[in-house]
């Protein structure tokens, strides 16, 4: 299942939210399908997730995403982990869950 929280995170002019899966394969096989460029994932993060924007959160809706609230990802985030976990330290990316 691919779910899509309700975060709201102000950033750069947008406002974010996060895109995740029961698996990370689950998860970038359907960013793929709905278009959403492999530069959006968390790289190395330790709940493994895609930062997207409203319009594409209600796109991923559209397609069969789940609506969470971020109270849910956060648990399901304690789920699913990152096969990379070596590379969280490596990473410049900020998330919501480190």
């Amino acid at each position: 299942m691919v779910y899509v929280d309700d975060a709201a995170v102000p950033m750069y002019g947008y406002t974010w939210f996060h895109l995740m899966a029961d698996s990370v394969q689950e998860l970038h096989a359907f960013a793929a399908n709905i278009g959403i460029h492999k530069r959006a994932f968390h790289i190395g993060a330790r709940h493994p997730h895609y930062d997207v924007t409203a319009t594409q959160r209600r796109h991923a809706i559209r397609y069969g995403a789940r609506p969470i609230s971020a109270r849910e990802a956060v648990l399901l985030s304690r789920r699913v982990v990152s096969d990379e976990p070596h590379a969280i330290a490596q990473s410049p990316q900020l998330c919501l869950f480190v």
